[in-house]
């Protein structure tokens, strides 16, 4: 996407300025211009080492800011008036050390974007695999949601509405229509192990948008294909606060938690999921998920040929 107005090329550019000069710094050896815009950004914490829970809370909020601030700012998406759907992982009954769940302050972070941008309503909702209730508010999400005026939604299987996703293997299926009807999905994964597809990013957790996932696990790469291709993603902000590294993607074991103290967006959904593999130690190419959405076309698994800004920030 390109700046098509001399007022959105100002603002991006603004935008970008305040992540070069606000407690950040660029970490590429050729970084991009102040106006140039991205396609990625991947932020990462380099302040003090070893922070704890509460530091933790307060630097998800600023790495949150500045990816997206890196990317020309959320007005570059969200439109005065719009609706928008927050789609993070709620799926299980886990507190945020766990890393089960994508990081709460991260969401909230995003709902405040939003509104800042204009956007009328925000909605923050998933189908999850543990009782919505619990989840919801295990994670954390639901009371950060409700803190910012953001409608928190229960997904309810006898309102959804059956899509021709018009996939490979997905055919008519049944969706949750209050996400395909918003303005904007902004899709909010937490980067984590998966016992069947090896590791969980962007593609996959659109999973959260299918009531029922059954046909999936037929062939999972070619399914996950389908729904991204259907849900046309415009932008992810992937969460690598905290990250599970194995018994994913229920987790439940701090032993199983890393801190990278990184958050990535962009537009490219096969590059944020290749960069977040890579935290977890696989090759993009090696991920069933990952490879199969390259071979689509859904995007390119490698993410440092695109326009990609890296900041450091403390």
């Amino acid at each position: 996407m390109h700046c098509c107005s001399r007022r959105g090329f100002l603002a991006q550019s603004a935008a970008t300025a305040g992540v070069l000069t606000l407690g950040s710094k660029p970490l590429l050896a050729a970084p991009l211009a102040a106006d140039q815009q991205a396609d990625m950004t991947i932020a990462k914490w380099a302040g003090a080492a070893n922070p704890d829970a509460k530091e933790i809370e307060a630097i998800a909020v600023k790495l949150t800011e500045q990816a997206i601030a890196g990317l020309g700012g959320m007005q570059r998406f969200v439109k005065k008036g719009d609706v928008i759907w927050v789609k993070p992982n709620i799926g299980w009954d886990r507190t945020p050390e766990m890393a089960s769940n994508t990081n709460p302050h991260v969401v909230s972070t995003i709902i405040r974007l939003c509104l800042e941008a204009g956007a009328k309503t925000v909605k923050v909702g998933d189908n999850t695999c543990h009782a919505a209730e619990k989840s919801y508010h295990s994670s954390g999400i639901a009371a950060a949601a409700k803190a910012l005026g953001a409608e928190v939604v229960f997904l309810d299987p006898s309102r959804a509405k059956r899509f021709d996703v018009k996939g490979e293997n997905l055919k008519e299926t049944a969706i949750f229509p209050e996400i395909i009807e918003s303005d904007l999905v902004i899709n909010v994964p937490v980067v984590k192990h998966h016992s069947i597809a090896t590791a969980t990013v962007c593609m996959k957790n659109y999973m959260g948008v299918v009531v029922n996932r059954k046909a999936f696990h037929q062939d999972l790469p070619t399914c996950i294909a389908d729904i991204t291709r259907f849900m046309k993603p415009r932008i992810c902000v992937v969460d690598a606060v905290r990250i599970l590294t194995d018994h994913g993607p229920t987790g439940g074991d701090l032993a199983d938690v890393k801190t990278p103290l990184t958050i990535a967006a962009g537009t490219d959904i096969v590059a944020l999921d290749a960069f977040g593999v890579e935290l977890l130690g696989h090759k993009p190419e090696s991920i069933g998920t990952v490879a199969k959405g390259a071979k689509e076309k859904l995007g390119t698994m490698d993410y440092r040929s695109l326009p990609l800004r890296e900041i450091a920030v403390s």
